[in-house]
């Protein structure tokens, strides 16, 4: 709420099953429109169940793609037989690891997107949570952030190496940003404001950082 007022226009990335998302759309109101954006077929599924919870005081969109830079399809593979988590891939041979969902999976351009489907509104707040590939979501989305300075979250996993850390700041500093690691997603929690790229390395452990625009 500290970022989100009613009737806002805001949007989940690696939304899973909708544990940030919803929380995220009782902050904008059944006033705002909140879309949460998911590729993997097993976790839409209960997104889609929890984004009809609060009907009266959300209006939640679940929207089963994958940001990329262009519109193109991908398969969806996971490390996991569960398919609990994963990422997309252009070709069946993955980092993600070797379960691949047997249908392709749509990523849209989240710019072109919003103007499509949302033209005249101001994006006002984006969370982030993609396993580790936030950066290269940042990266496909600069003309949006350039465009509407949206609040950001994203997330810094632990086993991503020294230099993606830093580039995690430096893909959001660029475009003027101040950014910030915070505790939880609660009230009152501690912040830290992060001056440096270099500073990202001093936690070893998965952290969420805020980013403001800087005006």
């Amino acid at each position: 709420r500290k970022f989100i007022q009613k009737g806002d226009l805001v949007i989940d990335i690696g939304a899973n099953i909708g544990d940030t998302t919803v929380p995220i759309g009782l902050a904008a109101g059944k006033e705002g429109i909140t879309l949460g954006f998911d590729p993997n077929p097993y976790v839409f599924k209960l997104l889609e169940k929890n984004a009809t919870l609060n009907k009266d005081k959300t209006n939640i969109i679940p929207v089963p793609c994958a940001i990329s830079t262009k519109e193109q399809e991908f398969y969806y593979i996971s490390s996991e037989a569960s398919f609990s988590n994963g990422g997309i891939s252009e070709t069946k041979e993955s980092i993600h690891g070797k379960f691949v969902y047997p249908n392709k999976i749509k990523g849209v351009n989240l710019h072109n997107y919003i103007q499509d489907n949302y033209s005249g509104k101001t994006v006002t707040f984006i969370k982030i949570d993609t396993e580790g590939y936030d950066k290269e979501i940042i990266k496909s989305i600069s003309d949006l952030v350039t465009k509407h300075k949206p609040v950001i979250i994203a997330e810094s996993v632990k086993h991503s190496s020294d230099e993606a850390k830093k580039e995690l700041f430096d893909v959001i500093h660029v475009h003027n940003y101040d950014i910030y690691y915070f505790e939880d997603f609660h009230k009152d929690t501690k912040t830290i404001k992060i001056e440096k790229a270099e500073d990202m390395l001093q936690w070893k452990s998965t952290i969420n950082v805020y980013a403001l625009p800087n005006k």
